[in-house]
């Protein structure tokens, strides 16, 4: 017997090869997806932390509340301003977009703006002042 693989047996290894690295493949997107998820949880938890440490009354709301609460101040013309010193102007473009799109829909789009802690109130109580960062 020969030694020498047939081409029909090179075909089957090469077929098997390509359905290992799909496996493969298919794995490494699960993982990407599930890293992706873990960091875009990660985020929201942790803004969430900040907006109510700056506004603790917000732990009170209710879900409907909360979220009239954003959208009468996140989408205001105030907030799309910030949101535009803030952001690149092509990213800005595809925020306005996606707030249309989430408009049209029914739904809220929630743009991030920041803000710079100016100075807090000396008497002791929790009232801060705070400007838009430029």
């Amino acid at each position: 017997m020969s030694t020498r693989k047939t081409i029909s047996e090179k075909i089957e290894a090469a077929k098997t090869e390509v359905e290992q690295k799909e496996a493969r493949l298919k794995e490494l997107l699960k993982q990407q997806k599930a890293q992706e998820r873990k960091d875009r949880n990660h985020r929201l938890c942790e803004r969430g932390g900040k907006v109510e440490g700056l506004l603790p009354s917000l732990a009170k709301l209710n879900d409907e509340q909360f979220e009239i609460f954003v959208q009468k101040t996140l989408l205001s013309g105030f907030a799309e301003k910030v949101l535009r010193q803030l952001l690149p102007p092509e990213s800005v473009t595809s925020a306005e977009s996606e707030t249309d799109t989430a408009h049209s829909n029914g739904t809220a789009a929630k743009p991030a703006a920041a803000v710079q802690n100016v100075s807090a109130n000396d008497s002791g109580g929790t009232s801060t002042s705070a400007r838009v960062a430029s």
